[in-house]
């Protein structure tokens, strides 16, 4: 069980309590934008998306949407266009601060450390990373975008690889993804950086329960690879 112990608040002069409750207020409130991603406590447009619990993922007609798993939890998912992917994971961020530039720097160490060459630039979205790192079986190393949101109280990463890293066609759609996704962090208390758990959808779920129930299974090679990416289509 983890305990929280709260610093109670000092008395202050009128002026100054009066200021910091309004900049309390602000952080809580939801405010509207002309754009995503989106805190599912605020105002934002209505569209098609597949509800995944932690979060509402826009969806169109050429996409298809893969689920990455840690263990048995569903931690992201991947939106595949053509040549292109779209990873998003969400995590559980501070009330009152980002972790983006945190993140950020952590990602372009590992990069370097790997081999690869990073550096920042501008996006649609703020700063963002542009890296080209080794891969297996590949002569040259493979460029990809690293995105970051701060939201209220939870961080989005998005990494875009493939086609889109180099097309502006195909990097607009991806980024219209991710401009129109739905962040349900929920109430419950998370440690910083702590993945927000997805789930199937209710339709996904039934289809897999009914088709674990028609197929008998052998008994399992520990060492064989099992199953672990759900789709959509």
């Amino acid at each position: 069980m983890r305990k929280v112990f709260k610093r109670r608040r000092r008395e202050e002069p009128p002026a100054t309590a009066e200021k910091a409750a309004q900049s309390e207020k602000a952080v809580e409130e939801p405010r509207s934008r002309p754009s995503g991603p989106w805190d599912s406590g605020e105002p934002y447009p209505e569209r098609e998306r597949v509800d995944l619990g932690g979060l509402r993922l826009p969806i169109d007609s050429g996409f298809e949407v893969q689920l990455n798993l840690s263990g048995d939890r569903i931690v992201g998912a991947v939106v595949m266009v053509e040549d292109s992917a779209l990873q998003v994971h969400a995590f559980a961020a501070p009330r009152r601060s980002g972790i983006w530039d945190e993140v950020r720097t952590d990602l372009a160490e590992g990069v370097r450390a790997a081999g690869g060459t990073v550096e920042e630039r501008e996006g649609p979205f703020g700063v963002e990373l542009f890296a080209r790192i080794p891969a297996e079986g590949a002569q040259e190393p493979q460029p990809v975008r690293y995105i970051g949101v701060d939201g209220p109280r939870w961080f989005l990463r998005a990494v875009v690889s493939g086609r889109a890293v180099v097309d502006e066609e195909v990097a607009a759609v991806l980024e219209g993804v991710v401009g129109d996704i739905v962040v349900v962090r929920g109430d419950e208390p998370m440690a910083p950086k702590e993945s927000i758990e997805l789930r199937l959808p209710p339709e996904a779920r039934q289809a897999a329960e009914q088709q674990a129930a028609e197929q008998e299974v052998p008994d399992l090679n520990p060492f064989e690879r099992g199953p672990e990416i759900a789709e959509i289509r």
